[in-house]
């Protein structure tokens, strides 16, 4: 029972097959003629684009501090822009909450100014303050 060995690739060896599948050419056609599985190719394309050639380490195994956090550093741009978009839609969202309020707010404003000037105070004791009944 022979295990094979596990191939390590160079970072510019990556980068050099990913440019090739952004230019189009055939996957399973690039595969074959660099001896890497199909699914190997796509993880290398996927894991550069989520975070650069950090992301394309060129040795197995837990990364190193230094390449942890040069890969971090890598992620946090995507991530912060990504938190600035939600802040900025929920911003938007409660903008527009605030100007339906605003809406209301003068609406119900407007209402009562009308009941208060149709129906003049009592001046008798003890007499409710109504307004007149409509006539239909």
């Amino acid at each position: 029972m022979t295990q094979e060995m596990a191939r390590t690739f160079s970072r510019a060896f990556k980068l050099k097959a990913i440019s090739r599948m952004d230019a189009g050419e055939n996957v399973s056609a690039l595969s074959r003629e660099l001896e890497v599985k199909r699914e190997i190719l796509y993880r290398w394309r996927s894991q550069y684009r989520a975070g650069g050639e950090e992301r394309l380490r060129e040795r197995r195994g837990r990364p190193s501090v230094k390449e942890a956090l040069a890969m971090e550093a890598a992620r946090r741009p995507a991530s912060e822009a990504a938190d600035l978009a939600a802040a900025r839609r929920q911003i938007a969202d409660l903008e527009r909450k605030i100007g339906r309020q605003q809406l209301d707010l003068d609406f119900f404003k407007g209402a009562l100014r009308h009941i208060e000037a149709s129906s003049p105070p009592s001046d008798r004791p003890g007499a409710t303050a109504s307004s007149p009944k409509s006539r239909r």
